[in-house]
């Protein structure tokens, strides 16, 4: 705020603003008596000392009629704003959280309604609702709400698309509460802008309506009904019509200020964020933290339920798939991408199991299809995405149903995601503390008080320190690995029995790494939960996990225990391990490196997708291999390093 007030045009602002909604306030009752009383000696006379605006045709001051008129002429103009504002945001908003018809149909009405001009909408709409100041309000009104619409639309198509977002989804919230309270809140810097812009706009065509006749009508008078009956008598006082259209343009240019102090004012916290470098983030791809998403519902961001195969009957219970030893179970799980020039799958026929406590590493380039099987596994997929499996079980719970009120309670609590770029899975506009917090109100039926209690204690749980002042920070106030454990802390507000974290060290440096995994080590150790890690970084997967897969071109190659990652049997294992320098390589020598790329998902070659890359193919590999166990090890490959298998 002190920044701003150092600002010559926030100064000019505060002062416009003041001086405007005075006299609005204050104008009837200073100068009322002396805009109406009659002076049959001085009808319509020109500028003078006792009148600087002159008088109009029954001698009455226009100087103290134009200050008078300004409360009015505001009013009238805020109301028509406010009507159109409310209107426009939530059409715009209904548009942009609806369904895919839903959505299509509110963007065509929006589209066809913004093409026609502003004024025309009003005049038309002023015929309907009649001539009068309370027709002229609902005509502006109606006619400024395709433009909020359309603004409120696309901004809300950004906002949703955020991981913080998908995350209250993931908690079961309401699509009313995400509206209130993750979206509209980071929309309006550009809403206030809008808004104090169309107030000016609204003012300037109010007064057109009276001056045609259409809005205020004698013996009340607005800015607008005054410039009306000034220029009828222009030629002889021009003076008089000078008065009231100084006072709209002065107003105008009050309100155009006034927005933009209040912009800074509201988005001051997210230009701080900007202005420190030290704590952005590069983009990454889409990512979130809590449990799997609400899948009783649809969104236009979100499909729950898009491409998922129906049960081929009842599933075994949360016991029977413990018996089994199983906390997580995928079989042939498929990923598939429409596409103009067809389908593509980017993650193909995947199966994984994952015990109680057992932590299991996922190794692979980039493309590899790593983070798009845990999303599909925790159904976070964006549509057009489509996963299909003829498994998907956690925790007893079948995933490719559609789950009840319950069940995606008991999720919400028992599957926390932890994703490379903490800083888009959390609410830039919700406190640390109010987001951990969440979890409890909306899973558990805590009340507030203890839920935010309750969430300072995770905090501390995480190691931050600090933690009850770190609660009522915004992200940007933290760094990235005090976020990350933030969205760490926010999984342990549950019970969780099973942690996804992808890439949750990507972009911090190598002492903050070492903390957060500690932080994850110790979440296990206390909470007995799993642990699916994603990573590219093979010292990271040695270091925490019992098991890893590794993956190329959407399917898994080879399934080893993390202790055999240098012996491993499959070429592009022993190229990945290779690849990663050790204390003791040389310094002169040259790193070891894949020749060539990953292939495309909408191109895979014909048999093993590695053997273009591989040294030790040949006809054979033009049949794609099989994962074949061997105890505790499954290899896909015709050739693998070691011929004792």
């Amino acid at each position: 705020m002190s920044d701003t007030l150092r600002n010559p045009m926030a100064v000019a602002a505060l002062l416009a603003g003041a001086l405007v909604l005075g006299t609005a306030v204050i104008g009837p009752v200073i100068w009322g008596e002396a805009a109406e009383t009659n002076d049959f000696t001085s009808l319509d006379q020109p500028a003078s000392a006792a009148h600087p605006f002159g008088t109009d045709k029954l001698g009455r001051d226009i100087l103290a009629r134009v200050l008078v008129a300004a409360r009015l002429s505001i009013g009238l103009a805020v109301a028509a704003t406010a009507i159109g504002m409310v209107l426009g945001v939530l059409v715009g908003a209904v548009a942009s959280m609806s369904g895919r018809r839903l959505r299509r149909f509110l963007a065509m009405m929006i589209g066809i309604a913004v093409a026609f001009p502003g004024l025309l909408l009003a005049l038309f709409f002023a015929v309907i609702f009649g001539v009068g100041p309370r027709g002229a309000v609902l005509a502006l009104g109606f006619a400024m709400a395709p433009g909020f619409a359309r603004l409120t639309q696309t901004l809300a198509a950004s906002v949703t698309s955020q991981d913080y977002v998908s995350a209250a989804r993931a908690l079961g919230v309401s699509r009313v509460r995400i509206l209130v309270r993750h979206v509209l809140p980071n929309l309006a810097e550009p809403l206030i802008v809008n808004g104090t812009v169309a107030a000016g706009s609204a003012l300037l065509a109010f007064a057109g309506l009276s001056y045609l006749g259409l809005g205020v009508q004698p013996p009340a008078y607005d800015w607008g009904r005054m410039l009306s009956e000034g220029l009828n008598s222009i030629y002889t006082n021009p003076s008089a019509a000078l008065g009231p259209a100084l006072a709209i343009v002065v107003s105008g240019l009050a309100f155009n200020l006034a927005g933009e102090f209040a912009a800074q004012a509201v988005g001051g916290r997210a230009r701080v964020h900007r202005k420190v470098p030290a704590l952005t983030v590069p983009p990454v791809p889409p990512s979130t933290l809590g449990a799997v998403r609400d899948a009783g519902g649809t969104g236009p961001e979100v499909d729950p339920g898009a491409g998922v195969a129906p049960d081929a009957g009842p599933g075994p219970s949360a016991a029977s798939d413990d018996a089994h030893g199983t906390v997580l179970s995928v079989r042939d799980l498929q990923v598939r991408i429409p596409t103009a020039d067809g389908m593509i799958r980017p993650v193909r026929g995947v199966d994984l199991d994952l015990a109680p406590g057992e932590a299991v590493g996922v190794l692979g380039e980039s493309g590899s299809g790593k983070s798009l099987t845990a999303l599909a596994i925790a159904r976070l997929t964006h549509d057009p995405v489509r996963v299909d499996a003829g498994r998907l079980r956690f925790d007893g719970l079948d995933l490719r149903h559609r789950l009840g009120a319950a069940e995606r309670t008991r999720l919400g609590t028992s599957l926390s995601m932890v994703f490379q770029d903490p800083m888009s899975s959390l609410n830039p506009t919700m406190r640390a503390g109010d987001q951990l917090a969440e979890v409890a109100t909306e899973h558990q039926g805590t009340s507030w008080g203890p839920a935010r209690a309750r969430a300072v204690e995770q905090l501390r749980a995480v190691r931050l320190s600090a933690a009850e002042r770190r609660a009522r920070q915004l992200p940007y106030e933290l760094s990235g690995g005090m976020r990350q454990r933030v969205m760490i802390a926010m999984g342990l507000m549950g019970d969780p029995r099973l942690i996804i974290a992808d890439e949750p060290t990507t972009a911090l440096d190598v002492t903050v790494q070492q903390q957060v995994l500690e932080v994850i080590q110790a979440t296990r150790a206390r909470t007995g939960a799993a642990l699916l890690l994603i990573s590219h970084d093979i010292s990271v997967v040695s270091g925490v996990c019992d098991r890893v897969l590794v993956m190329y071109a959407g399917r898994v190659v080879e399934d080893l225990p993390v202790g055999a990652l240098e012996q491993a049997h499959h070429p592009y294992t022993r190229a990945l391990v290779e690849a990663v320098p050790t204390m003791e390589t040389p310094r002169e020598e040259r790193l070891s490196s894949i020749p060539g790329r990953p292939p495309d998902p909408a191109a895979l070659p014909t048999g093993c997708p590695f053997a273009p890359r591989c040294p030790r193919a040949d006809r054979t590999c033009e049949i794609e291999p099989p994962l074949v166990r061997h105890g505790d090890r499954a290899v896909a490959c015709h050739h693998p390093v070691e011929e004792t298998l």
